[in-house]
């Protein structure tokens, strides 16, 4: 019935003597199903057959890959943009073929089984029904926004009518992902069904639908009065405030969306429609969007990156073991119980130790009951795989041992040495190490190709990266499977090479050095954390202080001083808090005031124990520049040195580790976008006022000289 010229179509259909026509969808050559070139060009030949073909009474989308409907657009397409006008020509040839859809007279079904975001969903919005499985798998929304962009294929538009207008706000805004149970109740589907029956639910819809026996449900009044122009305006108004509160507006794409739903929610669709077209096409653009999507590349590309011989399989992680049942432990426990098969034995010196770890696990699962996302039962099967211990009983059995004890080279060094004894050389030893290098845990090691390092962030169940960190007698063996564990359980990881404090710790301790300095020097220290969240981190240093761990922060500070000499030279800041056992939140006594009513207030009494009697005002700019710059430096020299192994591994390593501000692409695509030029002066006037700390690295000085970049 469809003829395609290319010799592997997208798109097969099948024509039952009902007058049903399934469109099978099922892009060849990509392992999820996209919304790319070939699928628009093959439904319009397609639609022309389907409108003037009087045997086809109803059409029903379905996809021909397990697990994924459609997974969203072809980003590719946006690389080639350099103009809005060819962003916004990309998403009006979507709306054409959409409406048309929208717009038939012949019923349109759409069935998804699986991943059903970005332009999947808005393919979704065009039918007439839709219905999605009960599969944990299905994932429907329209996450755009972190891409730097809104749902320009209809899907701002149409999402902010069909449900109500909060509901559509939080999914746009946000790029949540909702499974079928949640997307019904919000009204995004019309049906949630087993995958069992999909189809014939499916077809029993498009019957209903060719016989007009069915009425899709208004919104409850309630729900539709929010979308009044005043009182729309008056929620939109609201939400903007939040966004901006939340981004400083460092983000144009939320805002956009806010526009677009302001200026089209009560006019004609294809006014509306033209203003999402003309917004997307302004975001396209945009630098912001070209770094998140930049990110996206970087990301899907470490997803398949191996860092070793592709011929080297990893092994299988049946059994767990971790060392320590602090908040690391509880959190690498908790997520290796939830996102793989493995089972957890954990040992701790103290009952205590390992009952909290327990009682950690415990709440997580709540929560995820709670939320509805795992039922009583499954929550208990896995949690059920974890077992505790105050002896090594049981270690002999693990595939893999993770260390999470405090910062104590001998103790490291012990571990790995009962563990050793166990008589199983098959055993993998994982020390989660902010700072100490590898080789000098392993210094003492039987099997030193068996050591290696999984440096995880807290909390771990939230912070996305782990950095693994390889010394120089590790096995390619250990590392396939060190990396293809971290996965399983959720990770985003880059491998690095041994060396005091890594990569992420190592750029991140003289950004936190600079900002002790300046609060030395009089600057307010609400003031530094307030110009460094606008510049877009997610929070500031000393407020990271605080919620890591005062004397956390101390104990790296030493090593890297040490390897690195005046670079990461202390200010003595944290010591002094130290010994006035000025721990930070955990304590209820840091930097900022934990009795307060009022939030993110400092404690004033601070800065007399550190001896600050004068407060100068320096502008947010300067303050930038003093606490990022050593920052940036600092990564060039683990690019110089080989601690990272690309420009892409050093940008996701700190806008996952530390929270670098994505818009900006991390720290390698900064000093592009901002000019090696520009980065080689300002490091090294900065140098000249405030000494060595800022010494240019060659690396940059190298870039300078040859008018060369970091991404060749």
């Amino acid at each position: 019935m469809m003829t395609n010229k290319n010799s592997q179509p997208a798109l097969s259909t099948e024509l039952d003597d009902g007058g049903i026509l399934t469109i099978t969808i099922n892009v060849q050559q990509e392992s999820m199903n996209i919304f790319n070139q070939q699928v628009m060009e093959e439904f319009t030949a397609l639609a022309n057959d389907i409108d003037h073909n009087d045997d086809i009474k109803a059409i029903i989308f379905i996809s021909g890959k397990s697990d994924c409907f459609i997974a969203g657009a072809d980003i590719t397409m946006l690389q080639q943009v350099q103009t809005a006008a060819e962003g916004t020509a990309i998403v009006e040839q979507a709306h054409v073929m959409l409406q048309g859809i929208a717009n038939s007279k012949k019923p349109y079904i759409v069935a998804i089984d699986g991943i059903c975001l970005g332009a999947g969903y808005e393919l979704s919005l065009a039918c007439d029904y839709r219905i999605a499985t009960n599969n944990p798998k299905t994932k429907i929304g329209l996450p755009e926004v972190m891409l730097g962009l809104l749902p320009g294929a209809t899907g701002t538009t149409k999402l902010s009518r069909l449900i109500s207008l909060p509901a559509a706000l939080d999914i746009m805004l946000t790029g949540k992902q909702l499974d079928a149970k949640r997307a019904l109740r919000l009204g995004m589907i019309d049906e949630a069904v087993s995958a069992s029956i999909l189809i014939d639910t499916a077809k029993k819809a498009a019957k209903k639908l060719i016989a007009k026996q069915y009425t899709r449900k208004k919104l409850p009044w309630s729900q539709r009065i929010l979308a009044l122009p005043l009182i729309s305006h008056a929620v939109i108004y609201t939400a903007r405030q939040q966004v901006l509160k939340k981004t400083f507006g460092n983000y144009p794409a939320p805002l956009a969306i806010l526009d677009t739903i302001q200026y089209g929610l009560n006019k004609p669709i294809k006014t509306a429609l033209a203003y999402e077209a003309k917004k997307f096409g302004e975001l396209s653009v945009s630098s912001e969007a070209k770094q998140l999507i930049n990110i996206y590349f970087a990301t899907t590309a470490l997803k398949k990156e191996t860092f070793i011989d592709n011929s080297v399989k990893p092994n299988t992680i049946s059994t767990l073991g971790i060392l320590g049942g602090g908040l690391m432990g509880a959190g690498i426990a908790t997520i290796s119980l939830d996102k793989t098969f493995a089972s957890v034995r954990m040992k701790d010196i103290h009952h205590e130790g390992v009952l909290k770890a327990q009682q950690h696990i415990g709440h997580y699962y709540k929560s995820r009951i709670k939320r509805r996302i795992l039922s009583a039962e499954q929550a208990k099967q896995k949690a059920n795989r974890f077992t505790g211990t105050l002896d090594y009983s049981g270690f002999n059995q693990c595939d893999l041992v993770i260390e999470a004890v405090f910062e104590d080279l001998s103790v490291k060094q012990q571990m790995l040495n009962d563990i050793e004894a166990l008589d199983n050389p098959n055993i993998i030893f994982a020390s989660n190490t902010s700072s100490i290098p590898i080789k000098d845990i392993a210094e003492k090691a039987k099997c030193p190709e068996n050591v290696i390092g999984m440096h995880y962030f807290s909390p771990v169940e939230k912070m996305p990266l782990l950095e693994i960190i390889k010394h120089a007698g590790t096995s390619e063996q250990t590392i396939a499977t060190a990396v293809e564990f971290g996965r399983k359980q959720g990770k985003t990881v880059i491998v690095v090479d041994d060396g005091a404090g890594f990569y992420v710790n190592r750029i991140l301790v003289p950004y936190i050095n600079a900002a002790m300095q300046l609060g030395l020097e009089g600057v307010t220290f609400e003031k530094i954390d307030q110009a460094l969240t606008r510049f877009g981190f997610p929070v500031g240093p000393i407020k990271l202080l605080d919620e890591v761990g005062i004397d956390i922060g101390s104990k790296i500070q030493p090593i890297l001083e040490n390897a690195f000499g005046e670079r990461m030279k202390s200010s003595g800041v944290q010591e002094t808090l130290i010994a006035n056992k000025r721990l930070g939140k955990k304590v209820k006594k840091g930097f900022y005031d934990y009795s307060s009513k009022q939030k993110n207030t400092i404690d004033d009494s601070v800065y007399e124990e550190l001896n600050i009697h004068q407060k100068i005002d320096m502008d947010e700019n300067t303050i930038v520049k003093r606490c990022l710059y050593p920052m940036l430096n600092e990564a060039a020299h683990c690019l110089a040195e080989g601690i990272i192994q690309s420009p892409r591994d050093g940008d996701i390593g700190a806008i996952f580790g530390i929270g670098f501000p994505p818009f900006l692409g991390g720290p390698f695509r900064y000093m592009e976008s901002t000019g090696i030029d520009t980065i080689v002066n300002t490091l090294t006037d900065l140098e000249q006022q405030h000494g060595g700390q800022y010494k240019p690295s060659n690396i940059l000085i190298e870039l300078k000289d040859h008018k060369s970049t970091f991404y060749k």
